[in-house]
């Protein structure tokens, strides 16, 4: 019996967020004082003092979540755990639950992550859908046969629920395209940019040089990336992956059937809400999700 520790992304915050685990916990105060220190504000304030708006700002949303997962994880008296992975934003979680990446240079990473986004989709402005209903095959091929703009596949969370992600023109021209092929639902979803499309190609470029002077360790089990959704244990690889991630699909439901492949029979998921156990239960209702 395999454990396997999840982290999930952006989406995930809410007002007040880990402040009952900063109220009972002195590791996780002096986790927030470090965070607050390192990206020269006041994170603890806006995520327990802060509006949703003020929480869906880029710059803070990111930090947040990642905190929050990293925080939760480190106070749970769960063994640890056989692999991990985390859904897009949530990998950064990942890298650190398992050891790859240190606490302090995560946060940076994702910091640094979170701006590079925000500039990316200002510059280039998309947006993002959910396509309910359709293989993840079918939506694939849609979206690679449409010519009029950019679009792809970019969230592949559980079969029958994909998200795409492309220019704004072309996401409104491709849902009826969707629809017709016998989607049930095929809707843009409101967020501020295209993620995980070719529009991030600025943000995955600005970010390179940050994740390139970032040392990464040996993890003591494997992480289950993105990018291959496969098992990755050698710093290098895990580095090349993340290289690639802004710009290719999150592969979260090739990543969970590989994990239960691979032994994996307890999923725990660490973070704002529970979002990433109700996919998981989708995937593969057998295992225990706790």
């Amino acid at each position: 019996m395999a454990k396997a520790f999840v982290f999930p992304g952006q989406g995930s915050q809410f007002p007040g967020m880990c402040k009952d685990l900063y109220d009972a916990h002195k590791e996780a105060r002096e986790m927030f004082r470090q965070a607050d220190s390192l990206l020269g504000f006041s994170l603890s304030s806006v995520m327990f003092e802060g509006t949703a708006d003020d929480l869906k700002q880029t710059k803070v949303t990111q930090p947040a979540v990642f905190l929050h997962s990293v925080v939760a994880q480190r106070l749970m008296t769960i063994e640890q755990p056989d692999m991990v992975a985390g859904h897009s934003l949530g990998e950064f979680s990942a890298l650190v639950a398992c050891g790859a990446l240190r606490f302090e240079d995560a946060l940076l990473l994702v910091s640094a992550r979170a701006q590079a986004m925000q500039a990316a989709c200002e510059a280039h402005p998309g947006t993002m859908a959910a396509v309910l209903g359709l293989p993840d095959e079918q939506v694939d091929a849609i979206c690679k046969n449409h010519k009029d703009g950019v679009v792809v596949a970019a969230n592949f969370n559980c079969p029958g629920q994909i998200v795409i992600s492309g220019e704004e023109e072309a996401i409104d021209a491709i849902c009826p395209v969707m629809k017709e092929a016998g989607a049930r639902r095929a809707l843009r979803l409101p967020v501020g940019g295209a993620f995980h499309s070719p529009l991030m190609a600025p943000a995955a470029e600005d970010l390179k040089a940050a994740i390139l002077k970032t040392e990464f360790n040996k993890p003591f089990c494997p992480i289950y990336q993105n990018v291959t959704a496969k098992a990755s244990v050698e710093p290098e690889i895990i580095r090349e992956n993340l290289l690639k991630q802004l710009t290719s699909p999150v592969r979260w439901t090739q990543s969970v059937q590989n994990m239960i492949a691979d032994g994996a029979t307890e999923f725990y998921e660490f973070g704002p809400g529970d979002v990433l156990k109700g996919l998981i239960r989708k995937i593969n209702p057998d295992v225990q999700v706790g």
